[in-house]
C-alpha cells in the first residue's frame, strides 16, 4: 500500500480491486478535526467576507459585531470626521453608525440626488478600512459598489488599498464582469498596491467557478512566480473548479501537490475529487484519495468507503459499488441506510432494477426501507417504463411503514400526465393532498403544465393560484414552464398576461421566454400585444438586469411599506426609458423648493418627453407630490406632447396620497375634457384615495358615480371598496356588506387578503351569522373551503370569540376541511391574548401528537405573552430557540422584541434589534416605525422618536399625521419645546412637498 510519499510517484499503478487495496489498511483510531460544513470559498477569504450578505448565527447575535471584528482586526488609529463629531477607530459604535450612514446612501441611490452629491455633503473623511466595510456591506448593489470605489479614487489624500481593491474584485467577479476583474488588477498595478494571497485566492476561485479553468491555471502560475506564498485555500479553490469541470487528471496532480506540502484537505474536497476520478474511470486514483482520508485526514473507515461507494455509484460503476459493499458485510462494518440508498439508486440508474430489488429485500432483514429507498425504486421503475409497477409500489408504501415523499408523487404524476393518462394523474395529485403531503413548488409546476397540455388551461391557473395563496412563491423556471406550456398551446393571450406578472414580481425572463411569447402572439394575429411585449422585453433588459444580480434595498422597503392599492396604477412602462433622463428629472423635483426655480430649470431641460418617461419620473417621485404635479401639468403644455390615460392615473393616485382631493377630482376632469380615455382604474384610484383616508362616504358616492356614468367596476374596484369600508377609520359595515353582495353575482372572485378583512370587521362588529353567510357565499363559488374557514376561525378569534372558534374545529371533517398549522395559530393567539396559557399549552400538543410543526406566529404568540407577563427570560428563550431551528423571525416577530424591551426599560436592547432590521432584514415597515415612536414617547424618549421620523422619511416611507402628533405631544410633555417646533415645520413642509393646492 502506497504511504502519502509514494501517491506523488509519477509511475503506472496496478491494483486488482478497490475493495483490496483498502482493506489492506488498518482503522484509524484517531480523527482528525475536520470541517464537515466547510464554508463557502469566499467564507474562506476570512477579511473579504461581506459583513452582512451570510446568514450565520454569529451574524445574528448582534447587527454591528461583523463591523467590530473588523475593526478589532485593524490596527488603524484613524479618525472619522462626521460633522462636528469626531469619531475614533476605537469608538466602535460610532464607526458602525457612519458606515451604516455611508452604506444606505449608496444603496438607495435610483431616485434622489445623486449618490456622490450625498456623500460629499456628508463630510466624512474616509480611510481606507471605512471603505473597506462599506464595499463588504453593498456585496448585492455591485453597480452602486464600484461608483463608490471610483469616487473615493478621486478624494483628495485618499489611496485604496490592497484590501479595498480585494474586496472591489470579488464583487466584480461574482458578479461575472471579469473585464472589470483584469481592468481592477491594473490598476492596483498601477497604483503599487501589492497582490497578497487574498488578492489571488480570489482569482483563481472566481475564473475556476466559471470554469475559466485555462484562466485559473494561468493565475496559479503568475501567483507561483510572483513569490507569494501558497496555501491550501489557493489549491481548494483551483480543484473545486477542475472537478467542476472534470478535468480529473489535472486535479489530481494538484491534490499530489497538497499531500506533497502536507497541506489539510477539507472533507468535501475529498469527496468532490473522488466523485470526479470516479465519473472519469479512474478507479484506483479514487481507491488512493480514500486510502488518504483514512491515513492522512485520519476519518473513520466506514464513512471512508461510504463515501467510496457513493461515489461509484454515481458514476454508474455499480460492480465495483457492490464489491465494496460485500467487503464491508464480510468484514462487519456499519452498513446503513445511505449505503443501501446509494446503491438502490445506483443499480436503478442503469436500469438494474431487479437487482436494485434484491437489494432492497436484503436490506429489510435487518432495517427498515424509507421512503426514500422506495422513492429510488420508484424512478427506477419509471426509467423502465413500468408504470404500473411504480403505481403499485406508491400506493402499497402505507402498508410498508412509509408514506411516499412528494417528489415521488411528482415523478409520477409527470409521466402519467406524458403518457396521456390525465385524469389518472389528477386522481394521484389529489390522492397526495388528501394523504396530507403538501405539494412543493415542483410538484405544483409539473400539475399546472399538465393541465395546460390537456387543455385545461382554468385548472392550471386554479392550482397555481392556490400554490402562491398558501405562501409558495413561484420561481423562474415555475413561470417559464407554464408560458412555455401555453404558447405550445395555442394561449398567447395567457401566456402575455403570465410574463406580465413574472416581470412584475423582478423575476428576469430570458431571452427566449420573452422571443416564444412574441412569436405566438404574432401567429395568433396578436400584433398590439406582441409589439407591448417587444417594448417590454427592451425595457427590461434595459433596467432589471442588474436587479436580476443584486438587491436592492430601497426597493424592497417600497414594497414592504406600500398601502394596499398598489397594484391599482399600470406596472412599470414597457418602452425603452433613458435612465438618465428619469434620474435627472427625478433630482430636480426633489431638489427645487422655489415653484418658479423648478418651472426655469424644467425650460432648460433638452430631455425629449415621452407618456412613458412621464409616467416613470411621477412614479419614483410620490413623496415630492407637489413638484411632481407641477411638472406634470408643465409637461402637458409642451408641444409634441400629449398625456395619456396611465400618466393621468399616476397624477391622480400623487394628488389623492397628498389628500389634495380638491386637485385629483381637476384632474379628473381635465382628463374628460382632453378626451383621454377614463377607465374603471381611473375610478378605482380615486375611490381608494378616499378610503384610505377615512373619506368612505365619499368613496361611496364616487362608486356610485361611477356606475351611474356607465362604468362598470372591476374585481380591483370591488375589493378596495370592501377593504376601506372595513377598516377602523370610516368603518361602514352595512355598505361593505351590500358591495359584497353585488360583487360575487358580478363575477368577481375576491382574494384571500379582502376574504381576511371582510371577516374580521364583521366579526368586530359582532355579525358573526353575516361572517358564515360570507363564507358560505364563497364556497359556493368555488372558493377553497379550507381558506375560507381558516379565515373565519382567524377572524373570530381576532374578535376576542375563542370559545367559538374552537367549536367551529369540531365541524371541520363534515366541512372537508383540516385542522392546520394557521387555524392552531389563530386559536392559540387568541387564547394567549386572554391570559389563558394552560389551554394554549394543551392545543400546542394537540399540534405534536398530530405531527404539525410550531410556526413562527405561535412563537411570536409565545414572545408577546411572555414580555406582557414580564417572564423576559422565557421570551428571549424562545427566540433563542426560533434561530437555532432555521424558524426565521418576521417583522412582527422583531416589533414584539421591540416592544417587548420597551416595555421593560431595555431602550438599548429595542435599540439593537432595530438596527439589525435596518441591517439584514426584515426591514421595519411602517407599523413598526410607529409602534416604536409610541413606546419611545411612553418613555420619555421623545427625541429619540424624532430622529424615528427622519429615519422613515430616508427609507422612502412618509409619516402619518398620527406620528407627527405622538412625537410632538411626547417633546411638550418632556418640556423640548424647540424641537416640538421643529416637528411641526417638518410636518408642514411635507405636507407643502405633496401638495399642489397649498
Amino acid at each position: 500500500m502506497r504511504t502519502a510519499s509514494k501517491l506523488t510517484s509519477p509511475h503506472s499503478l496496478s491494483r486488482p480491486s478497490p475493495a483490496s487495496l483498502l482493506f489492506s489498511r488498518c482503522k484509524s483510531s484517531l480523527r482528525r478535526p475536520a470541517s464537515a460544513s466547510p464554508p463557502s470559498l469566499y467564507q474562506m477569504i476570512t477579511e473579504i467576507v461581506p459583513i452582512n450578505v451570510r446568514d450565520t448565527e454569529q451574524q445574528a447575535t448582534t447587527s454591528t459585531q461583523g463591523v467590530r471584528q473588523n475593526v478589532r482586526q485593524s490596527n488603524s488609529t484613524s479618525q472619522i470626521i462626521a460633522g462636528k463629531a469626531l469619531l475614533k477607530a476605537t469608538d466602535l459604535e460610532e464607526i458602525s453608525a457612519a458606515v451604516h450612514k455611508v452604506t444606505e446612501i449608496i444603496r438607495s441611490d435610483n431616485i434622489q440626488i445623486p449618490m456622490e452629491q450625498r456623500l460629499k455633503v456628508l463630510g466624512i473623511a474616509f480611510t481606507p478600512e471605512t471603505v473597506e466595510m462599506v464595499l463588504k456591506r453593498c456585496f448585492k448593489v455591485g453597480s452602486l459598489a464600484f461608483r463608490f470605489f471610483n469616487w473615493m479614487k478621486l478624494q483628495p489624500g485618499f489611496r485604496h488599498t490592497t484590501e479595498t481593491y480585494n474586496t472591489m474584485s470579488y464583487i466584480a467577479g461574482e458578479a461575472g464582469e471579469f473585464d472589470l476583474v483584469e481592468k481592477l488588477m491594473e490598476d492596483m498595478d498601477a497604483d503599487l498596491c501589492s497582490k497578497n494571497i487574498k488578492t489571488w485566492t480570489i482569482l483563481i476561485s472566481q475564473y475556476a467557478n466559471v470554469k475559466k479553468i485555462g484562466k485559473a491555471l494561468w493565475t496559479f502560475e503568475e501567483m507561483r512566480k510572483s513569490g507569494c506564498k501558497l496555501d491550501s485555500g489557493v489549491y481548494e479553490a483551483i480543484l473545486r473548479g477542475l472537478c467542476s469541470a472534470r478535468k480529473a487528471e489535472l486535479a489530481f496532480e494538484f491534490y499530489k501537490e497538497m499531500v506533497l506540502k502536507k497541506m489539510k484537505v477539507d472533507i468535501k474536497i475529498y469527496t468532490m475529487l473522488m466523485d470526479c476520478l470516479s465519473i472519469a474511470g479512474d478507479i484506483v486514483n479514487a481507491s488512493l484519495v480514500g486510502e488518504d482520508m483514512m491515513k492522512i485526514a485520519e476519518l473513520p473507515e466506514t464513512e471512508v468507503l461510504t463515501i467510496m461507494l457513493r461515489s461509484f455509484c454515481i458514476s454508474g460503476k455499480v460492480d465495483e459499488a457492490w464489491k465494496l459493499f460485500e467487503e464491508m458485510r464480510v468484514r462487519n462494518l456499519s452498513v446503513d441506510s445511505n449505503v443501501y440508498e446509494a446503491l438502490v439508486k445506483g443499480f436503478c440508474r442503469v436500469g438494474r432494477i431487479d437487482e436494485a430489488m434484491g437489494i432492497v429485500d436484503d436490506m429489510k432483514h435487518s432495517l427498515n426501507a424509507g421512503n426514500r429507498i422506495y422513492g429510488c425504486l420508484i424512478d427506477g421503475f419509471l426509467r423502465k417504463g413500468k408504470a404500473w409497477k411504480a403505481l403499485e409500489l406508491l400506493h402499497s408504501m402505507r402498508e410498508l411503514g412509509c408514506l411516499p415523499m412528494v417528489s415521488s408523487y411528482t415523478q409520477v404524476i409527470q409521466h402519467l400526465f406524458r403518457s396521456d393518462q390525465y385524469g389518472k394523474a389528477c386522481e394521484i395529485y389529489e390522492e397526495m393532498l388528501e394523504n396530507g403531503i403538501e405539494a412543493d413548488i415542483v410538484a405544483t409546476t409539473a400539475v399546472v403544465a399538465g393541465h395546460v397540455q390537456h387543455n385545461n388551461i382554468s385548472e392550471a391557473w386554479r392550482v397555481f393560484n392556490d400554490m402562491k395563496r398558501k405562501g409558495l412563491v413561484p420561481t423562474w423556471k415555475a413561470y417559464s414552464v407554464f408560458i412555455k406550456e401555453l404558447c405550445k398551446a395555442s394561449n398567447p393571450n395567457e401566456a402575455f398576461k403570465l410574463l406580465s406578472e413574472m416581470s412584475a414580481c423582478k423575476i428576469n425572463p430570458t431571452d427566449h421566454i420573452f422571443r416564444l411569447v412574441i412569436s405566438s402572439l404574432k401567429r395568433n394575429g396578436q400584433l398590439e400585444k406582441a409589439g407591448m411585449a417587444e417594448q417590454q422585453h427592451r425595457s427590461f433588459r434595459f433596467s432589471h438586469r442588474e436587479s436580476e444580480q443584486f438587491y436592492d434595498l430601497t426597493e424592497h422597503q417600497e414594497v414592504s411599506v406600500c398601502s394596499s392599492d398598489h397594484n391599482l396604477v399600470c406596472r412599470e412602462p414597457p418602452n425603452v426609458l433613458d435612465e438618465n433622463d428619469v434620474e435627472e428629472l427625478c433630482r430636480i423635483l426633489s431638489s427645487s423648493a422655489n415653484s418658479d426655480l423648478l418651472l426655469q430649470t424644467l425650460d432648460r431641460s433638452t430631455i425629449t418627453f415621452t407618456p412613458e418617461l412621464v409616467e416613470a419620473v411621477l412614479r419614483r417621485s410620490q413623496r415630492h407630490g407637489s413638484s411632481a404635479l407641477q411638472f406634470f401639468s408643465w409637461v402637458g403644455k409642451q408641444p409634441n406632447y400629449t398625456h395619456n390615460t396611465e400618466t393621468y392615473n399616476m397624477a391622480i393616485k400623487i394628488a389623492g396620497s397628498g389628500k389634495d382631493f380638491k386637485h385629483m377630482r381637476t384632474l379628473y376632469h381635465e382628463m374628460r375634457r382632453r378626451c383621454c380615455s377614463i377607465e374603471p382604474n381611473t375610478w378605482t384610484i380615486m375611490i381608494s384615495q378616499y378610503g384610505q383616508a377615512g373619506l368612505t362616504e365619499i368613496a361611496l358616492k364616487t362608486f356610485k358615480e361611477m356606475k351611474s356614468e356607465g362604468y362598470q367596476p372591476n374585481g380591483d374596484t370591488f375589493k378596495y371598496l370592501i377593504v376601506y369600508l372595513c377598516g377602523k377609520k370610516g368603518r361602514k359595515i352595512e355598505e361593505a356588506i351590500k358591495v359584497f353582495q353585488e360583487m360575487l353575482p358580478s363575477g368577481y372572485m375576491p382574494d384571500k387578503e379582502m376574504v381576511d378583512i371582510f371577516l374580521s370587521s364583521l366579526c368586530e362588529s359582532r355579525k358573526f351569522s353575516e361572517a358564515r353567510r360570507a363564507v358560505n357565499s364563497l364556497c359556493k363559488r368555488g372558493f377553497q373551503n379550507q381558506i375560507a374557514y381558516s379565515l373565519l376561525i382567524k377572524s373570530l378569534c381576532r374578535a376576542g370569540q375563542v370559545d367559538e372558534a374552537i367549536v367551529l374545529t369540531d365541524e371541520f371533517e363534515n366541512l372537508g376541511c383540516k385542522v392546520d398549522q394557521y387555524i392552531y395559530a389563530s386559536i392559540v393567539h387568541a387564547l394567549l391574548r386572554k391570559g389563558r396559557l394552560e389551554a394554549a399549552l394543551e392545543k400546542l400538543e394537540d399540534m405534536k401528537r398530530a405531527g404539525i410543526s410550531q410556526s413562527v406566529h405561535i412563537k411570536t404568540s409565545l414572545i408577546v405573552h411572555f414580555f406582557r407577563k414580564k417572564h423576559i427570560e422565557k421570551a428571549l428563550e424562545i427566540y433563542k430557540k426560533m434561530r437555532e431551528e432555521g424558524c426565521e423571525p418576521t417583522v412582527i416577530t422583531y416589533s414584539a422584541l421591540i416592544r417587548g424591551f420597551m416595555n421593560m426599560g431595555m431602550f438599548s436592547d429595542a435599540l439593537n434589534i432595530f438596527h439589525r432590521m435596518k441591517i439584514k432584514g426584515p426591514f421595519p415597515d411602517f407599523q413598526t416605525y410607529s409602534m416604536f415612536m409610541t413606546c419611545l414617547c411612553k418613555q420619555g424618549r421623545s427625541a429619540d422618536a424624532f430622529k424615528l421620523i427622519h429615519d422613515m422619511l430616508e427609507s422612502q416611507i412618509i409619516p402619518s399625521a398620527v406620528n407627527f402628533r405622538t412625537v410632538y405631544y411626547g417633546l411638550n410633555r418632556e418640556g423640548k419645546q424647540d424641537l416640538a417646533h421643529l416637528v411641526l415645520k417638518m410636518k408642514w413642509s411635507l405636507k407643502k412637498q405633496r401638495m399642489h393646492s397649498i
